[in-house]
């Protein structure tokens, strides 16, 4: 059993792209999205994965995590069978001392949206916050990539 404790924040300037050493282009979507556990497929550049996630915690930094590397073929077929709205994004990684913020540009409905996680190896851990990171959103399900694919950021009043 893994868990995958982290922390969300919205992005307010594109100043981390200066910063990212890697980016990837993934297009996923959800085969299940029910609030107690999400089962994803994720075409990230030329590899695929399927990944189950639990429930999150109280605090919403933690949950149970479970992922597969399968073939890219079957993982295009997969696509067709999952929910409504296949989300877009070029993802970008940026290192902040010993810590890598995982960055998402979203396309198509969730255009505008840019969100950036932490991984983190426990709830209380410190870390740095560059000047790029805006608001925490961590816990809040509007945010979570399951939510933005049933209800896209286009749609939500600001």
């Amino acid at each position: 059993m893994s868990l995958e404790i982290e922390r969300k924040f919205l992005v307010i300037n594109e100043e981390f792209k200066s910063e990212a050493y890697q980016k990837k282009i993934i297009k996923q979507g959800y085969l299940n999205s029910d609030k107690n556990r999400t089962v994803r497929v994720r075409i990230a550049d030329d590899k695929a994965f399927l990944t189950i996630k639990g429930k999150t915690n109280s605090s919403g930094t933690t949950r149970f995590e479970w992922e597969k590397e399968i073939d890219k073929n079957e993982a295009e077929e997969l696509l067709l069978l999952c929910e409504p709205s296949i989300i877009d994004k070029t993802r970008f990684l940026v290192k902040s001392d010993h810590h890598t913020y995982e960055i998402d540009e979203f396309y198509g409905d969730n255009k505008g949206l840019i969100v950036a996680e932490i991984e983190l190896n426990s709830e209380n851990e410190t870390f740095k916050k560059p000047n790029w990171l805006g608001k925490e959103v961590t816990g809040n399900i509007e945010y979570y990539n399951s939510s933005i694919s049933k209800n896209p950021f286009k749609n939500w009043v600001l």
